[in-house]
């Protein structure tokens, strides 16, 4: 896989917005999160269509997919951020033009639903984008996380190597399985990632570590998916590392009904693997957020518990 980075983004730049997956219920908060952007120092350019509906869609697929198209068409934009997750990003995987994004790279954030779209773009063109905090859901707040805030802007405008991840507060990784692994990172939100698999948009497992986060799957759902992917990557044996993010209200919703535990489903899945397994790590569907940089070559070390980044995101 040949990596192609983005820009480093600078202040003056121009930011657009987009919405690929489902909208906003509150459309103020668009309105709020260009309001924090322009105050950083950065003009913002909205889609046109951001803001519109279509059932449980921020617009038709061909609303979309404009919007999507014509950031990346748009050479005055260095970076585009999408309003939230949700869903319908897969939608649009078989329509979109890879070879406008490979001519145009650029800093590409968001996580949940959009990990489809940053599969699809990693495997299409090798587009280094980022998992990182979305306008609607994080950045339209009185008071953005500090933490997110200051890990996220850090790692898009400057070309430093980005080196060891910290959780905030400096809180432990967990190791599962000791060991040492290296890979380029590939994975995003566990069931987007999942629907990919069996379709020419989900990136090789060679020579890969994964890293999963999720939200709202009861651990029946959990098992199912991880044992997909178990048997895509060939029990695991392309694989060089997993690293697991937040799992948020991933338990059985009924009590009455018998359970295995979140817990008892990832140590079913990883105990046993000889790859080494690092968990708590601050990513995913909460207020302090890891942003991870999907490609990038990641060292594991689980015998040692930390996980570094050689390089920058951005160029």
């Amino acid at each position: 896989m040949k990596l192609v980075k983005p820009k480093k983004l600078l202040k003056g730049d121009v930011i657009g917005i987009i919405s690929p997956a489902s909208s906003t219920k509150d459309n103020t908060r668009i309105e709020k999160g260009v309001k924090y952007l322009e105050k950083l120092g950065y003009r913002v350019e909205v889609g046109k269509n951001v803001g519109k509906t279509h059932g449980y869609l921020a617009g038709t697929d061909e609303e979309r997919l404009d919007d999507l198209h014509s950031m990346f068409e748009n050479k005055n934009v260095k970076a585009i951020i999408n309003v939230r997750g949700g869903y319908g990003s897969g939608k649009l995987l078989d329509k979109i033009d890879y070879s406008l994004i490979k001519k145009n790279p650029k800093i590409f954030v968001g996580y949940s639903d959009i990990t489809a779209l940053q599969m699809a773009f990693l495997k299409k063109t090798g587009l280094v984008t980022f998992a990182g905090p979305m306008l609607a859901v994080d950045f339209w707040k009185d008071e953005v996380n500090a933490f997110t805030e200051e890990n996220f802007w850090n790692m898009i405008t400057s070309t430093k190597k980005i080196g060891k991840l910290q959780n905030p507060d400096n809180e432990n990784f967990y190791t599962l399985t000791k060991g040492r692994g290296e890979g380029n990172l590939i994975g995003g939100n566990l069931a987007l990632f999942s629907s990919l698999l069996g379709t020419p948009y989900l990136p090789d497992f060679k020579n890969s570590v994964l890293m999963f986060e999720e939200i709202g799957e009861e651990p029946y759902r959990i098992d199912r998916m991880f044992y997909q992917i178990k048997f895509a990557s060939n029990n695991f044996k392309d694989v060089e590392g997993v690293i697991i993010g937040r799992f948020v209200d991933c338990y059985i919703k009924d009590k009455e009904s018998p359970s295995l535990t979140l817990n008892d489903v990832i140590s079913d899945y990883f105990e046993q693997l000889k790859i080494p397994i690092i968990y708590n790590v601050k990513h995913g569907h909460i207020e302090q957020n890891l942003t991870i940089p999907w490609g990038l070559k990641v060292k594991l070390n689980a015998s040692r518990n930390f996980i570094e980044i050689a390089e920058s995101a951005v160029i």
